[in-house]
């Protein structure tokens, strides 16, 4: 699973590359946005953040049709991939967060 997510991420945009931060596989464009949490408790947890430093984040842009989201303060939010199935059936909306998410940073 951890494997399908991180390709989901990469694919999300040509922009998107990949680091360690916390330990974990961690996704930056210009600043880091994303990295996985890889002990959440029903599966595998991607944290979306504005980056290390504290900065303006417009959260009413995110888009979250589907309530994928867990906010976790004012500029950051995270996502549980339950299993494949549901990374699978989620696929377009998850793409979609991601792009939007990077949108706004």
């Amino acid at each position: 699973m951890i494997v399908a997510l991180r390709a989901l991420v990469l694919a999300s945009d040509a922009s998107v590359r990949e680091g360690i931060k916390w330990n974990a596989p961690s996704f930056l464009v210009d600043t880091d946005f994303a990295t996985m949490h890889l002990r959440t408790k029903g599966g595998v947890g991607l944290i979306l953040h504005a980056g290390a430093k504290k900065r303006a984040f417009d959260a009413a842009a995110i888009e979250d049709p589907d309530r994928l989201l867990t906010w976790l303060g004012d500029d950051r939010a995270m996502l549980v991939v339950t299993d494949l199935g549901m990374l699978e059936a989620r696929r377009t909306a998850l793409t979609a967060l991601l792009r939007n998410w990077i949108a706004v940073l």
